[in-house]
């Protein structure tokens, strides 16, 4: 007769076997309302500006994420988020790092968070799932459909989870203005009006300042598959968007895409990781 092994009879049946006391902390079972660490999902994160912020201060509050590792292209912003997860656990582990590819790397990595500028969204994702990541990336996934298509082929051939940073689906007033529509209760909908924000033209290049130390901020890193610009400070200060070697758009890729997700299906169920 066989018996189901799980990690806590692993853990009993082994000490026993070596002579160790048995005497193993409710949280390294799982006891007690704990997460043991064997159970935990393990995270870095990429780009981490004060939108990315956001989003990771609603994953340190979940018990199974435990954050170790932030790359970013600036210095000023990952000890930023350094600091951020040190205070929150209470220790000195969080590890940072200016190459994302470091965080790709590391085998204890489970998930990545991408909330870089939208010129990185889809290769990002597209390293991750080939380094055997699980990905939440910030919308727009892609700058182009083909991008889009580039990454749902990656994600898919290489078995990753997935999602975009499109949270519109997991917030109750939502979900309920969905129910109302499908539920009969607005009657025959024959016409939906959805808008965007203004289109606008792609903004003038800003003038050219001499880049500064890498570690300070790598610009080449920051600019990633964009086209090959000279660096000013107000790009990385966040006012890359408007050009569009850049930025996906205001229309479709930001606002566009909320709209979209609210086209999908979502019920109440439906509360994927890294809602924000």
């Amino acid at each position: 007769m066989s018996t189901k092994t799980t990690r806590r009879n692993f853990l009993k049946t082994t000490a026993a076997a070596i002579g160790m006391p048995t005497i193993i902390p409710a949280s390294v079972l799982g006891n007690n309302g704990a997460v043991a660490p064997s159970n935990r999902l393990v995270m870095g994160g990429i780009g981490i500006g004060p939108r990315g912020r956001k989003v990771l201060a609603c994953f340190l509050k979940e018990p199974d994420v435990q954050f170790v590792a932030v790359a970013d292209a600036q210095e000023e912003r990952r000890e930023i988020v350094r600091r951020l997860v040190n205070r929150e656990y209470g220790n000195e582990d969080c590890y940072k790092c200016r190459d994302m590819f470091e965080i790709l790397e590391r085998d204890d990595i489970d998930v990545v968070q991408i909330t870089t500028g939208d010129r990185w969204h889809a290769l990002g994702t597209i390293l991750a799932a080939k380094a055997g990541k699980d990905i939440y990336c910030e919308k727009p996934c892609s700058m182009t459909v083909r991008e889009s298509q580039e990454l749902a082929d990656a994600v898919n051939r290489y078995g990753r989870v997935f999602q975009a940073g499109t949270q519109r689906r997991n917030v109750e007033n939502f979900q309920y203005a969905a129910h109302l529509a499908r539920s009969g209760k607005l009657g025959n909908i024959h016409t939906v009006h959805a808008g965007i924000l203004k289109l606008v033209p792609d903004l003038a290049w800003l003038p050219g300042q001499p880049e500064p130390d890498p570690e300070i901020c790598d610009w080449d890193r920051w600019l990633g598959p964009a086209p090959w610009r000279p660096y000013n400070k107000d790009y990385v200060r966040g006012r890359w968007r408007g050009h569009y070697d850049f930025h996906g758009g205001a229309g479709l890729p930001e606002w566009g895409s909320h709209t979209i997700d609210l086209l999908k299906p979502c019920p109440s169920s439906m509360n994927t990781m890294g809602t924000a």
